[in-house]
Order: C-alpha cells, then sequence, then structure tokens
C-alpha cells in the first residue's frame, strides 16, 4: 500500500492507526478532507488498542468539565449513532460500583453525586440484598453497591476496523509499515518522509499513542508531553465464567487507578484486570505469572464460583500515560499541528469524540472544506457471541478455530478488502481464530495453509521465530 515516490499533497496525515487515529482518519474522510493515515506497524490497533478492557464508559466518574469527559459522553452517544449502520457489537450489561468496607460504602454517595454533575443522573445506589439480587454470586461479604445502567461492553477491535474501512471505503488512504523516519514544515505543507517514502500533508495529527511525545518533537522539535508507558494486566477466564456475573463489576476508584474490574466480553469470556504499573519500555508488555495469579484470586475472592474455573488466555497492554492523568491535547494552528497524546484506557470511548473534536479545531485549517454528501457505510463481520454468527449461516463452510467458532469463509474474507488482515495479530483481531481454549493448538496448522501468501512475514516462520 506504500510507495517509494514523492506524493501529492493531502489535506491531512493521520499518524498513528490506533483506535483514536482511526476515529480521526474517518471523521475528516467524511468531512471531505484527503486523509492519509500513516501507521509504523504491519496492521492497525497492533499498540495500545489491541489491548484493553473493552467498555462503553457513560463519562460518570470522569473528572468534571474535563475534555475526557466531554469526549467521552461526545463519543458514547456517536457510537450509538452508528452501531447500526456499521454493524458494530453493544453487550448492554450495565455496570455495579461494589463496596466491600465501611470507606468504599460511604464514598458512593460523593461518587453519585459526581455522576450527577457529569450529567449522568440514572445511577442508582443499592443496598446489600439488592445488590445480591442482582448479582447473586457475588461474596457475601459485599455491602452495597451503585448501579450505573449505560455502562455497556462492545467489540474493542471491530469498532476501530469499522472507522478505517468507512474512512478508507470513502477515499481516504492508510499506509502500513510506514515508520516516521522525518519531518520538515515547508510552505504551508508538512514533508513527511517514512519508510514507505515521502508524503505531503497541510496538517498533521499526532495519535501515535505510546510513541506521541517522540513524533511530536521529531516534527516541532520539542514535546509538550512525557509518556510515561502503564502496563495493564489481564485474565481470561473460559466462557463458563460469564454464568456468575451479569454487570461489569467495577472497584470504587482510587487515586491512581481505577482499579481492578470483572467483566464479560462480546465473545462470551470473562475478563479480570487491568493491573497498573509504570514500566520504561514502549514495546513490550510481558504478563507476569505472580501477577496474574494476584488477579485469578482476586476474582475468586470478589466472585467465589469463579474459583477452578479455567483459564484460557491471559495478556498485557501498555497504555500512554504521562506526567499529567488529563488527555494531552497540543494545537499549533500555524504549523498545521496538532496533538491527540496520553489517551488512556477511556480513549476506545471517548475516540469519535475525540475526532470531532480534533475536526472542530482543523477544519478551519483547511478552508474549502465540504461534508460527503452520500459516504458508504460498510458493514464489518460480528463476532459477538450474543448476535447471529457465520458458523451459522447456512452453505458449505469449514469451521477451522472450533474454540471460538471461526470459518474458513471469515478467515478467507479478511484477506480481502481494503484493509486485508496483513499478519496473525490482524488476523485474530478481525475473527478470533486461534484465541480460544487452545490458543492455536489445533488450528494454527491450517491458519497457515490459508493465510500463505497474505501476512508480511509467513505464519511458520513467524512462529519459528517466536519460538527460537
Amino acid at each position: 500500500m506504500g510507495s517509494a515516490m514523492v506524493e501529492a499533497g493531502y489535506d491531512v496525515a493521520v499518524v498513528g492507526a490506533g483506535v483514536v487515529g482511526c476515529a480521526v482518519a474517518r471523521r475528516f474522510v467524511l468531512g471531505g478532507a484527503r486523509v492519509l493515515l500513516l501507521e509504523k506497524e504491519s496492521d492497525l490497533l497492533a499498540g495500545v488498542s489491541r489491548a484493553n478492557s473493552a467498555i462503553l464508559h457513560t463519562g460518570f466518574d470522569a473528572p468534571g468539565g474535563s475534555l475526557e469527559l466531554a469526549c467521552m459522553q461526545r463519543g458514547y452517544a456517536e457510537y450509538l449513532e452508528i452501531a447500526d449502520a456499521l454493524n458494530l457489537a453493544l453487550l448492554e450489561t450495565g455496570a455495579l460500583l461494589a463496596a466491600w468496607n465501611d470507606a468504599e460504602l460511604e464514598r458512593l454517595a460523593q461518587l453519585q453525586a459526581q455522576a450527577r454533575a457529569n450529567g449522568v443522573a440514572d445511577l442508582r445506589r443499592l443496598d446489600r440484598a439488592e445488590v445480591l439480587a442482582l448479582e447473586p454470586h457475588l461474596a457475601p461479604s459485599v455491602l452495597g453497591g451503585l448501579l450505573v445502567p449505560r455502562e455497556h461492553v462492545i467489540d474493542p477491535w471491530s469498532a476501530p476496523l469499522a472507522y478505517l474501512r468507512q474512512a478508507v471505503e470513502n477515499g481516504g488512504r492508510a499506509v502500513f509499515d510506514a515508520a516516521l523516519l522525518a519531518a520538515e514544515r515547508v510552505g504551508a505543507q508538512w514533508r513527511l518522509r517514512t519508510a514507505q517514502g515521502e508524503f505531503h500533508a497541510s496538517c498533521v495529527i499526532n495519535c501515535a499513542g505510546l510513541w506521541g511525545d517522540r513524533v511530536e518533537e521529531m516534527l516541532l522539535g520539542n514535546a509538550s508531553f512525557q509518556i510515561r508507558p502503564r502496563k495493564g494486566q489481564f485474565v481470561v477466564f473460559d466462557k463458563a465464567a460469564s454464568a456468575f456475573l451479569r454487570s461489569i463489576l467495577l472497584p470504587v476508584p482510587g487515586e491512581r487507578s481505577k482499579g481492578v474490574v470483572l467483566a464479560r466480553t462480546v465473545f462470551g469470556n470473562l475478563l479480570v484486570g487491568p493491573t497498573a504499573e509504570e514500566q520504561e519500555e514502549r514495546s513490550r508488555a510481558p504478563v507476569e505469572r505472580a501477577v496474574l495469579q494476584q488477579l485469578v484470586d482476586k476474582a475468586g475472592q470478589l466472585v467465589p464460583a469463579l474459583r477452578g474455573v479455567p483459564v484460557t488466555a491471559v495478556y498485557a497492554g501498555l497504555r500512554p500515560a504521562s506526567e499529567n492523568s488529563a488527555y494531552r491535547l497540543r494545537l499549533e494552528a500555524d504549523a498545521g499541528y496538532l496533538a491527540l497524546g496520553a489517551i488512556r484506557s477511556t480513549g476506545l470511548t471517548a475516540a469519535l469524540g475525540l475526532a470531532a473534536h480534533a475536526f472542530d479545531l482543523i477544519a478551519p485549517c483547511l478552508p474549502g472544506l465540504a461534508p460527503l454528501e452520500n459516504p458508504l457505510w460498510p458493514r464489518v463481520p460480528n463476532l459477538a457471541e450474543h448476535r447471529p454468527r457465520d458458523w451459522e449461516q447456512p452453505g458449505d463452510n469449514e469451521i477451522v478455530c472450533h474454540c471460538e467458532r471461526v470459518t474458513r469463509r471469515e478467515i478467507e474474507a479478511a484477506f480481502t478488502g481494503c484493509l486485508p488482515a496483513r499478519d496473525l495479530g490482524g488476523l485474530k483481531r478481525r475473527t478470533r481464530v486461534c484465541m480460544g481454549r487452545c490458543q492455536g493448538f489445533y488450528c494454527a496448522a491450517r491458519v497457515a495453509e490459508l493465510s500463505a501468501g497474505h501476512f508480511c512475514v509467513p505464519l511458520a516462520v513467524a512462529q519459528r521465530g517466536a519460538h527460537g
């Protein structure tokens, strides 16, 4: 998809194909801009956005009056507005803040007042009996709770894929393996030198996540924020565990982190996490057995029925925290530059709102834009267990991954279209192949056959490298 030649100019170059970058590309394309998205990895969602808790947040506990709150609520509303058109999943769970001691019980009133101030007025206090009626598998030591009816769970991968697919199918361009090597402002244009050639754009929007400060320094000579990676580890229980919890189980938040969450996923599992661990490394997020065991133990403490339920998978992700807990935006209108930096765990919800906010800020720099009159609305495949799946459809169709019931038809479709899967991670996020109980033990050979000629690095070679 790249080019070794110097290309004609774009209105906007978006750096980074995480959920925020994908949403920004979509918003500007729909607004009539010529959009280029540059991603240093081989596929979208290869950085921060590949690992999160997949919660659609109301913003009930966000800092009052903050940009984060405004973008979360704007993003939440737009997600509901476009979900049907793009075939995006929504698992309506609600959330329950559970109090396990007197101090937490007293704090619920403060959180309810904060929610009302944030425009989320439908929270409801529950006493111990009401909590256990709603969630009978909780440990009986629970003292009370706060019900947040509109906190829900979504598919964290299909949504960004839909955003970028809509951008590309309506005239945008995404270039992968295109690490930014150098940048220079020449007159009214940015000259961007990448691993895939040189590109020109009037404006650059920095959505580079963990590398956002480095990208800003490259473009402007200095960075207005410093990324301090924060690792979050997760445990995913077997699908049988989802029977023991209806709501997203939230802790009463502390100063540093919202704490460990238990939540069902749209894929039928139950996850617990994340941790919050500072680290210097930006490229790797290793899991640690002792920490994972602590998560398993914590889940069993809160929901005793989970003790003994098998663990299907473990993973860790990095969040682009900074020296300040707020989103870090920097607009240099004369230079045609905007940074959307330090977008942490709420970014999945806020992405559409951030994209709209970015458009409001940058559109005045691009006079003459006119919204697309009849944009295409591509529908992404459904991976959610509570909705019809491809394996249930008629036709001669081989089930390749029996753990996740992924069909050959789904895998072959993932290699077609404007954003084909370019590596195993991308294929997993588009289909969930190799992500079930056996973690690819039984289906990897067949996946290698079906993916032959499609991956940047053949699956068999990548597996030998991982183990050798």
